[in-house]
């Protein structure tokens, strides 16, 4: 893949409006068009974040959008020590089933190097590896890695954290599609009635290829249908687990590239985790009130805390019967939401003889991650910019800093069509990705409404009402109880009427069908209910450009500082 160099120009103020517009030859015959544009994140504290405002700095321990932090950082974290050889062989069993690859094998040689850091983010296992976001964090993982390998001139990990603990499924098991320029949800219809981890979660084989199938119905065969079919089908037979399932496709994607998966719910790491956990345990109250400070700081600079808590938080979750309960500690005892209730020598003994009956909450699980790993920068969507920002007290509670904590890149796709429409309809795509077209398709229906008709019906309604209002005076001298036969009377001939107006809007609508059908087919694209990434899965992409699109993907340059990507396929 060749690439041409883009004059760049730096923000006047960072996470404004700024665009690049950069060529890239891609293989074969493809052009891919880059334009870089700036998209405010709709979380405020994130919005201030990105832009660099002092505001939120304070929050953090590094200056993200600085390279001296990251030398700062790569020094601090050198001085400390982490178990890299013992974990380094649990990631590796844990990605055998998947796959080892030389880039692979090389990362996980880097990771046990004493001078090795790492660059790290993560995500819930989402069906078909979830909302493009997804993918979009692991490339700025492995973006942000291979730019800091260079620039540092140390070995840097990139490694994906699957949060496979997570137990709401209703977050992960499903996609949407489009069907008709409307966004349509497609549900894995199995039902898993205890509240049990993705990693814990079996799904039927059968099951999971025929809901595969029901996504693929949505979409048009192009000449990669069958080909991605055959491999989910290959993937669906070698997993058990929505998990597994999730780190066969990324593995798949990814492993080429020397990315390293590690599952926050794989037993193996757990047991390395016990000590950490003990301390999480032991120094529950404390971390507690580090976290009310951070909040309370948080709230005198006029931002709503991102991290909701109960009165008296444990920050753990514990597994009982096959599922997932939050704990709270009450009265000096530690109370499951399930009504059990532990000492703390209870809960470090069930540590020590089933460590895997213990997972992180949002609290905890960023702790346990720097306790791990020698993280030189955490990928962050806006979200975790604004909860992370109440853990910086939390952290130094365990002696330890936050790495720097680096915007994930965001990025839209426009195929030609899409792009086509914009510029027949004269609406950039800066604006269409941002605002959506609804105004313009609005505007557009009321310049085809027959306004004529429309005052007419107006002009006979305000007869009509004059009319009534008469009639009303003259029927309540006679008798009040003509007054509702007269007010259904007049309801009636005011529907009567809006049902004319709807039915000439109807056909005017049904006569301009297909260009408001343009309209409709670039909301779909680029602002189905929020931004594209948010929305659609990669696999409709997949089935339009093929496989390779990942590797176009990751062959474009990225800025990471919080830039939005416009890539015109």
């Amino acid at each position: 893949m060749l690439a041409e160099q883009a004059h760049c120009f730096p923000f006047q103020s960072r996470g404004w409006y700024t665009r690049t517009r950069k060529f890239v030859r891609q293989k074969g015959s493809t052009r891919m068009e880059q334009e870089r544009i700036s998209v405010p994140a709709l979380n405020p504290f994130a919005k201030e974040y990105i832009s660099g405002s002092k505001q939120t700095g304070g929050f953090f321990d590094y200056e993200p959008f600085s390279q001296q932090s990251f030398q700062q950082r790569a020094e601090e974290v050198k001085k400390r020590v982490f178990k890299r050889d013992e974990l380094a062989q649990v990631i590796r069993q844990y990605m055998e089933p998947y796959s080892i690859t030389p880039e692979t094998e090389h990362s996980l040689e880097k990771l046990k190097d004493p001078s090795s850091v790492v660059v790290i983010g993560g995500q819930q296992a989402g069906l078909l590896t979830g909302p493009l976001y997804s993918i979009h964090k692991i490339i700025s993982i492995l973006h942000v890695a291979k730019e800091q390998e260079e620039k540092l001139g140390i070995p840097v990990v990139p490694v994906f954290w699957i949060a496979g603990e997570d137990h709401d499924l209703l977050e992960i098991n499903h996609v949407f599609v489009e069907q008709k320029g409307n966004v349509q949800k497609i549900g894995y219809p199995e039902r898993f009635v205890k509240k049990q981890a993705a990693s814990e979660t079996i799904y039927k084989k059968e099951t999971m290829e025929s809901w595969v199938q029901s996504v693929f119905s949505a979409l048009r065969e192009t000449q990669h249908t069958n080909q991605l079919l055959s491999d989910l089908q290959q993937a669906i037979r070698k997993s058990e687990t929505f998990t597994e399932f999730f780190a066969f496709l990324t593995s798949a994607f990814f492993a080429k590239y020397g990315l390293l998966l590690i599952d926050a719910a794989d037993p193996a790491l757990r047991q390395l985790e016990v000590p950490f956990f003990k301390q999480l345990i032991t120094e529950n109250e404390a971390l507690t009130e580090r976290l009310k400070q951070s909040q309370k700081k948080i709230e005198e600079q006029g931002f709503k805390p991102a991290i909701e808590t109960g009165e008296h938080p444990a920050h753990l979750f514990i597994i009982e019967d096959g599922e997932r309960h939050l704990l709270e500690k009450e009265s000096g005892l530690y109370v499951s939401k399930s009504g059990r209730t532990y000492t703390e020598a209870e809960l470090l003994q069930l540590l020590e003889s089933s460590p895997e009956s213990f997972s992180n909450n949002v609290v905890t699980r960023p702790l346990m991650q720097e306790w791990l790993f020698p993280t030189v920068a955490f990928i962050a969507g806006p979200g975790e910019i604004a909860y992370w920002a109440e853990l910086k007290e939390a952290f130094a509670h365990f002696n330890m800093k936050m790495p720097i904590v680096v915007p994930r890149v965001n990025i839209t796709i426009i195929d030609r069509d899409v792009a086509g429409i914009l510029q027949e309809v004269n609406i950039s795509a800066s604006r269409a990705v941002q605002y959506g077209v609804q105004d313009e398709r609005n505007a557009y229906l009321d310049s085809i409404r027959d306004h004529h008709l429309h005052d007419l019906v107006a002009e006979i309604k305000r007869s009509l009402f004059d009319g009534y209002d008469r009639i009303e005076k003259q029927a309540s001298s006679i008798h009040n109880g003509l007054l509702p036969l007269v007010e259904k009377n007049k309801k009636f001939h005011t529907r009567q009427l809006d049902v004319l107006i709807q039915k000439s809007d109807a056909v005017l609508a049904q006569t301009h069908e297909a260009a408001i059908a343009r309209f409709d087919r670039v909301q779909s694209a680029l602002r189905p209910d929020g931004l594209q990434e948010r929305v659609w899965n990669i696999y409709p992409f997949l089935n339009e450009y093929g496989p390779d699109l990942i590797d176009e993907l990751m062959g474009q340059s990225y800025v990471h500082d919080g830039s939005h990507y416009l890539l015109y396929m």
